[in-house]
């Protein structure tokens, strides 16, 4: 895999921000301005033109569209390097109806191969707090570590959909079907268990260690996968399945799957929503998240492009101070944003640092 860094942006029409061009480090950039003023719009259009879709929900072409623009379009330029310094133009036009993309002038239709993750501020509280975020983020996170999970999950997806669409109708009359899908459910249940197992057993040994390393503390790290099909074979899910069919027509649907299954983060043993305190939660999900990056590097050789939305809330000076150090030390590239203005003024004493000042749309890059 190819391990892209962002060098220069430039949009036109994409929320407030003017049709300044931007630029990157290949390490460290600090977003800095006041709230309001459209610093997370320059995360979200890089993930937009990296990936196609924002990183907010229920997100599309009207909602990116500047408010005064002249034409209702969205144009994208931008200059991406790889691990060898060349240089790789990626530009974009989105309109009402159509979005075209091109890598060096020639048409794309596939997405470009360039990796990110972003942290939100508010994830570590969704994370501890709602189970179906937990899963969300599991299924996206290991889908792009694993191909197989991406497609297997996708199948499983498509197959509990068309069970609930027949146990919604009159399914006495589908028994048959559904006796088919359970077969398939069962096989792709057992695959998808068997990769969520793995991947918690790699990231488990980067997650006590990113913890120490950022925060300086020693704590132990640790996600568990609740489910009732552990020690199961595809046999004995299937037999699960037809045990619960009754149950299901009466409702109307699947009353269990391994997609109800949940993950628990475990501090020193101890499930961090009902022990941590709301610092050592957001600690606790930084370091899970700069473990995945770690396991990220260690599978395809590479880092992502790291996106970080103003995480200085629940932490402390020190923790912040430590944080940042931890950035220095880093390999990857990050763009990080802040409104706080003591978070701001660690971000500012950052030696070598791009220090990007957003006001009103309007970007000023300061080295």
């Amino acid at each position: 895999m190819h391990s892209f860094k962002i060098s220069k942006l430039q949009v036109t029409n994409f929320r407030n921000l003017q049709p300044d061009i931007i630029s990157f480090n290949p390490g460290i950039n600090c977003i800095l301005g006041e709230n309001g003023n459209g610093k997370t719009n320059i995360l979200e259009a890089l993930h937009v033109l990296s990936t196609r879709k924002s990183f907010r929900k229920n997100t599309s072409f009207p909602q990116y569209l500047g408010i005064d623009c002249e034409q209702p379009e969205i144009i994208f330029s931008s200059v991406f390097l790889d691990e060898e310094n060349i240089p790789m133009s990626v530009s974009g036009k989105m309109d009402v109806n159509n979005t075209n993309w091109f890598v060096d002038g020639q048409p794309m239709k596939k997405k470009i191969d360039i990796k990110l993750v972003f942290i939100n501020p508010f994830d570590s509280y969704a994370f501890h707090n709602t189970s179906s975020f937990r899963r969300q983020w599991m299924d996206q996170h290991i889908s792009i570590l694993d191909p197989m999970y991406k497609k297997t999950l996708s199948r499983y997806t498509a197959s509990l959909r068309f069970r609930n669409s027949l146990l919604s109708k009159k399914p006495s009359q589908y028994r048959e079907q559904i006796t088919a899908i359970d077969r398939e459910l069962a096989k792709n249940s057992y695959i998808l268990t068997q990769l969520r197992i793995k991947f918690l057993n790699e990231i488990e040994n980067y997650c006590t260690q990113t913890f120490k390393d950022i925060f300086s503390e020693d704590h132990l790290l640790k996600i568990t996968l609740d489910t009732r099909v552990i020690g199961l074979d595809e046999n004995d899910i299937f037999d699960m399945l037809q045990s619960r069919i009754q149950k299901d027509e009466i409702v109307g649907h699947t009353t269990y799957g391994i997609h109800k299954d949940d993950y628990v983060l475990l501090f020193d043993g101890l499930n961090s929503f009902e022990y941590c305190s709301l610092g050592q939660q957001k600690m606790s999900y930084l370091s899970l998240l700069f473990a995945y990056i770690e396991l990220f590097r260690y599978k395809f050789m590479s880092f992502p492009i790291v996106l970080i939305d103003d995480v200085s809330g629940e932490l402390d000076r020190c923790r912040w101070q430590r944080l940042v150090e931890y950035l220095e030390r880093s390999s990857f590239q990050v763009l990080i944003t802040t409104a706080n203005e003591k978070f701001k003024e660690e971000l500012e004493r950052i030696n070598g640092a791009n220090k990007i000042y957003v006001q009103s749309g309007s970007i000023t890059n300061l080295k």
